[in-house]
């Protein structure tokens, strides 16, 4: 007697078996090159970039002359959180000659007088209201910004040299504007790393964040600069050369594209295009502390689901149909990699699925005394085989993830990445899903696509007695709190 299954649902994955395997297959190999690839590099900078090469740098980024920055904030519905960001990170930051540009909307009147508040308070503060109601978008309101700037420094008889994107939710590392000015003396658009903060254990969403930032700013950004790829902007803690800004804005005076869900994205890709020099600051240590622009990312899943399907549909969808797959060997390679997701997401959800089915299946058939449904796949030394390889690539990809996870947030944080991951599978796929089905209504029905946005929360601060202020590790909402603390 065979354990009964749901329909026909034995048959449906033993068709599907072989297929979904090779594409594991093929993804992990595509994944251990970029492993191998930054694992060698990470060796030799361990062994030929010390600590006191780092200090040396320092002090060089430190006694660099201080060329004038604007911070650009983008303002919706922020009121509740741009007065702690702009008035912990003046305290924070270490820089002298820079000065914050918000961004808000005639109908946010909230917001509005908030941002004029810190105006007031602040003498390095200016605030821009967006010629129409919103929201519209991010990248709409950076370009009202980037108008009024323009207008500022003909008003002033100034001129600013490096332009830095922000967040309302930013937490911006003290050496931040130092590292930024000195690599700028080098690139053309330079990104600083991006981490989200440490929550509990217990936020499962939130440490999804923080697992597969950790992956990608520690070996997924260092890797396409060692082959050659685009840097993508990460959205906050870019600095664009005045060149840069200029070479975006073009004849229209417009850097960033309105119509894109991640105008991010796309100028790191437009900037390669236009023969600009990109640079990932490599994530460095100070006072144990990684040197990077930290926020809190969405903790419940439909929040988590709306932001990835965002991301999905700019990056892969939008980011395909505007520019195919054009540029050299290394440019098609991470635009392969960016894009990869629209298979491998489904997949991934689809083989947990297989994977749990077959686990209680199995247990079913030893305790009942019947027939296996996929007997016959494990009959097969092939599928063996191929079962066997596509596990040990998984095994190795998930060793590196909850390595780069440790690097930053401890082994006792990590010990969960295996459990994060699974769950990361269905948000993932989640999100997948509906960037598909909303790119495919926008393109039959000729409707644009909407842009979302996310909502924020800033962490709480106080002032040290020295004046090195404390960021602790607990938000404004419930499901942030966390006794730790980060001392930068």
């Amino acid at each position: 007697m065979s354990v009964p299954s749901l329909g026909s649902f034995d048959q449906w994955i033993t068709a599907l078996f072989v297929p979904l395997a090779f594409w594991i297959l093929f993804s992990g190999l595509d994944d251990l090159f970029v492993d191998a690839v930054c694992l060698f590099t990470w060796i030799t900078d361990r062994l030929l970039y010390g600590e006191a090469d780092f200090r040396l740098e320092k002090e060089l980024a430190f006694s660099e002359p201080q060329r004038r920055i604007a911070i650009l904030v983008p303002l919706w519905q922020e009121a509740a959180i741009i007065g702690p960001m702009v008035r912990s990170n003046q305290a924070r930051i270490l820089y002298q000659n820079y000065d914050f540009f918000l961004g808000v909307y005639p109908n946010d009147p909230d917001t509005a007088s908030e941002a004029r508040q810190l105006a007031l308070e602040f003498s390095n503060v200016h605030v821009a209201c967006c010629g129409h109601p919103g929201p519209t978008s991010k990248a709409d309101c950076l370009n009202s910004l980037y108008r009024h700037l323009l207008q500022f420094e003909k008003q002033r008889s100034v001129q600013f040299q490096i332009f830095v994107i922000h967040d309302a939710e930013d937490v911006i590392h003290p050496q931040a504007l130092h590292w930024l000015n000195y690599w700028i003396g080098l690139y053309d658009m330079v990104q600083i790393p991006v981490l989200p903060l440490p929550t509990p254990l217990r936020q499962l969403t939130h440490g999804i964040y923080c697992d597969e930032f950790a992956e990608f700013q520690l070996k997924d950004m260092p890797g396409r600069q060692i082959l050659q790829g685009f840097i993508p902007s990460n959205g906050v803690g870019t600095g664009y050369s005045r060149w840069a800004m200029d070479q975006l804005a073009g004849s229209n005076g417009t850097p960033f594209d309105a119509d894109s869900l991640t105008e991010d994205y796309e100028n790191g890709f437009q900037l390669h295009f236009l023969g600009a020099t990109q640079f990932f600051m490599p994530v460095r240590f100070d006072q144990k502390q990684p040197v990077a622009t930290r926020e809190y990312f969405p903790q419940r899943a439909p929040a988590a689901i709306r932001q990835r399907s965002r991301w999905v549909t700019g990056i892969a969808l939008q980011s395909w149909a505007r520019h195919g797959f054009r540029g050299g060997l290394g440019t098609k390679y991470w635009l392969w990699r960016d894009r990869k997701g629209l298979v491998g997401n489904p997949v991934s959800m689809l083989t947990t699925i297989m994977f749990c089915y077959g686990g209680v299946s199995w247990v079913c058939s030893r305790f009942t005394g019947g027939g296996w449904g996929l007997g016959q796949l494990a009959d097969s030394p092939f599928v063996l085989y191929l079962l066997g390889m596509t596990t040990i690539l998984q095994l190795l990809h998930l060793g590196v993830r909850t390595w780069c996870s440790a690097r930053i947030y401890g082994w006792r944080f990590a010990s969960l990445t295996p459990l994060r991951t699974l769950y990361a599978n269905y948000i993932n796929f989640r999100a997948t899903v509906s960037a598909v089905r909303q790119y495919a209504w926008s393109r039959l029905s000729g409707q644009p696509l909407r842009w979302r946005k996310t909502e924020h929360i800033y962490p709480a601060w106080t002032p040290l007695a020295h004046g090195n202020p404390t960021v602790s590790c607990f938000g404004s909402s419930p499901q942030a709190q966390n006794p730790n603390q980060l001392a930068f």
